[in-house]
């Protein structure tokens, strides 16, 4: 799907719905004694910045010599609870059950098999990363807890760690979703702001492409003369969720007769995504520090002429289809699983994989708050995005929906991403 995906704020993609959040650091809370806390994580102590800085292609992922559970006695944010229940949470083995097999399904196309020639890392296979999702299965059908789950990998897994943004595993994770908006298929004095279908000739536009401006006008309601003339697919009460649309690649739409459909990302013009968010900033209208969604919001509800100011000033624009109720689609064709997909830049890191991630994220408690907490969660890579760029960079899928949005709204922090494969 992805998208435009990402942080509004951040850069351009198909994954979160943040304009611009602060970046938080993790913390320690509740964590075993200092050996056993998050720098345990990071890359083996012998292996040496200067080393990987010299290399002029250092390799996205290094393997672990030792496993990394060992570690986490005692630390429950080393476990993936959440897949027997969490925190009041129902269990949500069958969806990761269900993202396995949703790799496994593309791990069999001529695709897969081709994106994996030549991959850069040594070990690293088609072949094996099958072979890897399947072990992993039959782990996940036959264990009771997180515990002898995280035993079962150690001993028959490899960790290979993305060398991150530093060269020293530190990842900065986002997140995205489908969001939930009233749409309906003809305009009317209540729904005016469209979204297009991608236009059938859009190879042969001239470029520079035509600007978001150029395309839709300062208001957003000009597309009509130009050249998106007819390519009209739905309309919206409110110029910004068009435009969060594009941001996230995808919706679920609620049509005035009751029944609902989806759409999802199906080309874009060549322009690089600019923030609406950072922008505010720059402009003094709203600090940097501190800057979620919900702030963003907050500010264009009291100032909703300025949407004419700042979204024009994005000139990429992002072009949609109807996929009829079918669910958010990754950049390897299958559907998304909430909290248990996730997207990276798929031309370093082995799509369809099983991988680990470790990050501060925003949770929903029994009391309904938002509180954020260090987890671990297994995920697989199903989709990439066009702010996703790099070994530093993940966007983590949350689902469909206000709550998810409210969520991916606030993710934002620094962890560590691991692949997992069997041991030769």
């Amino acid at each position: 799907m992805h998208k435009k995906l990402v942080a509004i704020c951040l850069s351009f993609p198909v994954v979160p719905l943040i304009f611009f959040v602060s970046i938080q650091s993790l913390t320690y809370r509740e964590l075993s004694p200092p050996e056993c806390r998050l720098t345990k994580w990071e890359l083996p102590i012998s292996l040496k910045t200067s080393d990987i800085q010299k290399q002029t292609s250092p390799l996205p992922l290094l393997s672990l010599q030792q496993p990394l559970f060992p570690c986490c006695e005692d630390d429950k944010s080393c476990l993936d609870e959440q897949i027997w229940g969490e925190n009041g949470k129902s269990p949500d083995k069958k969806g990761l059950l269900m993202a396995v097999d949703r790799s496994l399904q593309y791990l069999q196309t001529k695709s897969a098999a081709s994106a994996y020639q030549g991959y850069k890392v040594p070990g690293i296979t088609h072949e094996r990363v099958i072979k890897s999702l399947r072990r992993f299965r039959q782990l996940l059908l036959t264990y009771k807890s997180a515990a002898e789950l995280n035993a079962a990998i150690a001993k028959e897994f490899i960790f290979y760690q993305s060398i991150g943004k530093d060269t020293q595993g530190t990842v900065l994770f986002t997140a995205y979703y489908e969001p939930l908006y009233a749409a309906s298929r003809t305009p009317t004095p209540e729904y005016r702001y469209p979204i297009y279908r991608l236009p059938p000739n859009l190879k042969s536009w001239q470029k520079p492409h035509p600007t978001r401006l150029e395309l839709e006008g300062t208001d957003g309601l000009q597309g009509a003369k130009g050249k998106l003339r007819g390519l009209e697919l739905f309309w919206f009460r409110d110029r910004l969720e068009p435009y969060i649309i594009q941001i996230q690649g995808s919706a679920r739409l609620q049509l005035p007769d009751g029944r609902q459909t989806t759409v999802g990302y199906a080309g874009n013009t060549a322009y690089e995504y600019k923030s609406i968010g950072r922008e505010l900033a720059n402009d003094g209208k709203l600090p940097l520090e501190g800057m979620t969604m919900p702030k963003i919001l907050n500010y264009f509800q009291k100032h909703p002429q300025e949407l004419n100011v700042y979204i024009p000033r994005d000139p990429s624009f992002v072009f949609f289809q109807e996929n009829h109720g079918a669910p958010a689609t990754g950049s390897i064709s299958v559907p998304l699983v909430a909290e248990r997909s996730i997207a990276t830049d798929k031309s370093l890191m082995p799509p369809g994989a099983l991988a680990l991630i470790r990050a501060d994220f925003p949770l929903i408690e029994t009391n309904g708050k938002i509180e954020r907490r260090i987890v671990s969660r297994y995920v697989l890579d199903q989709d990439t995005g066009g702010a996703i760029k790099g070994t530093g960079r993940v966007d983590y899928f949350l689902g469909t929906g206000k709550q998810a949005g409210d969520r991916a709204g606030l993710t934002v922090s620094n962890g560590q991403l691991y692949y997992l494969l069997l041991k030769p």
